[in-house]
């Protein structure tokens, strides 16, 4: 092949620091974004925040290619004061972790059960307790590794073998039985349960853990222990003929099972309240639809100019070049911030007025839109609508919804119209709730009716949002409603 030189004329976009920035910013929620404004500010002394005194509001009614960012009324935020009499020992939670506590006598005599609630991880929790068992040095070593393997919702996710062989240069002659001892020992760690290998584990030890007297423990360990697979798919009939019991007892049975915890880890690890700040917020005021930014998303950021006037001053050069980067930076930072927020109230300006009769009568009247609809309106690129759209709350008098809830795809109705999944998904649920229990709807009956109404869907797309929404078949309903009526009659 003759080596040589060509000319080729192309275009290619290239992904400049301030592209970049932008894209970052557009895909933070707003606690996020107010962390990254936080380390903006504190790492760049030509950037300073004003004080905020209000939100950027624009009507749904208007053209979402021109958008009002004028200013509105300030949200008010409330807080309540502790009472001055309240001793801050009485407020404080007492943790496994607590290094102060009002009395140390009460743990004498007291089994390692979970005092209070606690802010400490489930690792935090169990390691505490795992300090306050006589372990000898090499069950410590055990248990720890066992602990380090626990997941969040509880589950050991490494097994016995692994943990046997990841110790072997740290213990001589470590059998496989001393890490299944220490497991065994703290399966029964509060929570109970924890560090089993699988649902069915984690509810036997649970299960086990109840005293002996227990109505319905034995029947309730030999479902657990047998007939697993019939639990987990509701084949209630066939479990009953399987344990033969009849069905007022197997509905006592199955009473003691749902009050078992499934997942152990998430009694400590939710104790914690987590909350979902809007980005936006929607109002009617005046027969209109109004979109708000949320403050917080839009702070109001400046240059600090008495830094920036430095540079014309007599400096060294490379004070000069640090001022200037900085301001560079800065100029960056705010544009990135203000054309995030003005993609974000565009977008969610177009969602509120694609989706009014939803604000106006619920996710019934839900429309179809998928993310090229929005695109088009916006004249943005479905993936900036992605972007935008995740992890993005929406506050309204519905509720609290993150923004690609509205988004549906679309099924045809028999005028030729169009009708969104999330709109059959409500109108299904509505007639399950109003349905008679001892004559459930069957999926058929329910593709028949909706059809009655002009919505053509077929039986396996009903079942499909069916199991979506978590609802049983028709003859598990059935089941379940005679099992609760022997169970009051009983």
């Amino acid at each position: 092949m003759k080596q040589g030189l060509h000319l080729k004329m192309g275009q290619q976009l290239s992904m400049t620091p301030q592209l970049q920035q932008a894209i970052k910013l557009l895909q933070l929620s707003t606690l996020d974004l107010q962390q990254e404004i936080q380390n903006a500010l504190d790492s760049n002394p030509l950037l300073e925040q004003e004080e905020h005194n209000g939100t950027q509001e624009v009507s749904a009614e208007q053209d979402s290619s021109q958008i009002d960012t004028s200013e509105a009324m300030t949200q008010k935020e409330f807080s309540e004061d502790l009472p001055a009499e309240n001793n801050w020992e009485e407020s404080y939670n007492q943790g496994p972790n607590s290094s102060t506590t009002s009395s140390n006598a009460s743990y004498e005599g007291d089994d390692n059960g979970y005092q209070g609630e606690s802010s400490t991880s489930l690792q935090d929790h169990l390691i505490w307790q795992m300090q306050l068992t006589p372990f000898s040095e090499n069950d410590l070593l055990i248990a720890t590794a066992i602990i380090d393997s626990i997941d969040e919702s509880g589950y050991l996710t490494t097994s016995c073998e692994a943990i046997q062989e990841s110790l072997e240069t740290e213990i001589d002659d470590l059998e496989l039985d001393e890490v299944q001892v220490v497991l065994k020992r703290i399966q029964h760690f509060d929570p109970i349960g924890v560090a089993a290998r699988s649902t069915q584990e984690c509810l036997q030890i649970q299960l086990q853990h109840l005293p002996e007297q227990t109505l319905w423990r034995h029947e309730a360990l030999t479902i657990l222990s047998k007939h697993m697979d019939l639990l987990g798919n509701r084949d209630y009939r066939t479990l009953a003929r399987k344990t033969k019991l009849k069905e007022a007892e197997l509905a006592e049975v199955l009473q003691l099972i749902q009050t078992l915890e499934p997942r152990p880890g998430n009694q400590i690890e939710n104790s914690q309240a987590q909350y979902i700040v809007p980005d936006v917020y929607v109002k009617k005021i005046s027969g209109q639809w109004v979109v708000s930014l949320h403050p917080d998303s839009d702070p109001k950021l400046s240059i600090n100019q008495q830094y920036a006037s430095l540079c014309k001053g007599n400096i060294s050069k490379s004070d000069s070049q640090f001022i200037k980067g900085h301001l560079q930076e800065a100029k960056w930072f705010i544009k990135s911030l203000e054309s995030r927020n003005e993609t974000l109230l565009k977008v969610s300006n177009c969602i509120v007025h694609q989706q009014q009769a939803f604000f106006e009568y619920g996710e019934e009247a839900m429309k179809p839109m998928v993310l090229n609809d929005v695109a088009l309106e916006v004249d943005m690129h479905e993936s900036t609508i992605s972007r935008v759209t995740t992890q993005k709350f929406m506050h309204t008098a519905r509720g609290i919804f993150e923004l690609k809830y509205f988004f549906s795809s679309h099924l045809a109705t028999e005028n030729g119209g169009e009708c969104s999944s999330t709109a059959i998904k409500a109108l299904i649920k509505k007639m399950i709730s109003a349905e008679v229990t001892s004559k459930p709807l069957s999926d058929n009956k329910i593709a028949l009716l909706l059809e009655q109404q002009g919505i053509k869907v077929a039986r396996r797309t009903i079942s499909k949002y069916r199991e979506l929404l978590g609802i049983p078949s028709s003859s598990q309903r059935k089941m379940l409603s005679k099992l609760e009526r022997k169970s009051k009659k009983c």
